[in-house]
Parts: C-alpha cells; sequence; structure tokens
C-alpha cells in the first residue's frame, strides 16, 4: 500500500494505492486516525485499490465511528470497481459515507 496525504484547511484527502489486506491494515490506521482525532474531515480516495479484504474494511468501519464520536465524518471517494463490490456485499453503502 502506498498513500499521499493532501490537506486544505479541515480536509485531509488521503490517496490510497495499492492492496488494503491484513499486511497494511496497522499502518493504515496509524496514517488515518491521527487525522481524526485532530477533528478533520477525511476523505479516502480509494480510485488505485485493486484489492480490500475484511481487515481492510474494518478499517473503514472503525474510522467512520471514531470520526463519528468526534463530530466529523470520513468519506469514501472514487472507490473502485473490487472495493465498491466488497462494501456492496458486507451491506456498507447504507453505513459508510460513499461520494
Amino acid at each position: 500500500m502506498a498513500y499521499n496525504v493532501k490537506e486544505d484547511g479541515n480536509i485531509a484527502t488521503v490517496y490510497l494505492d495499492g492492496e488494503i489486506d491484513m499486511d497494511v491494515t496497522e499502518k493504515a490506521k496509524e496514517l488515518i486516525m491521527p487525522l481524526i482525532e485532530a477533528k478533520k474531515e477525511v476523505h479516502l480516495n480509494l480510485k488505485d485499490v485493486q484489492y480490500m479484504d475484511s481487515s481492510g474494511i474494518s478499517v473503514l468501519i472503525e474510522s467512520h465511528q471514531k470520526a463519528m464520536e468526534l463530530g466529523t465524518k470520513v468519506i469514501l471517494k472514487e472507490i473502485s470497481k473490487s472495493v465498491l463490490k466488497v462494501i456492496m456485499m458486507a451491506k456498507l453503502e447504507q453505513i459508510l459515507n460513499l461520494e
């Protein structure tokens, strides 16, 4: 997994690239959680994520829940087809913020 973060005011956009699986979930959390704890609105751009397993989905859910607790939000943007398929199979499109 590669990533790039761009901050603009209170919005932090995280561009993720590659595979989000068990091997990188801790790294993903270490990247995303401090942005949420700083009460930034986090936009996760997933257009270059080719694969995401259940551990990657758990990072999305935990991020979403933490953001709601702190009064901010995590928005998933430009979701790749393979990741969208996993989100839909888990019926998370009704819970997570998709754009």
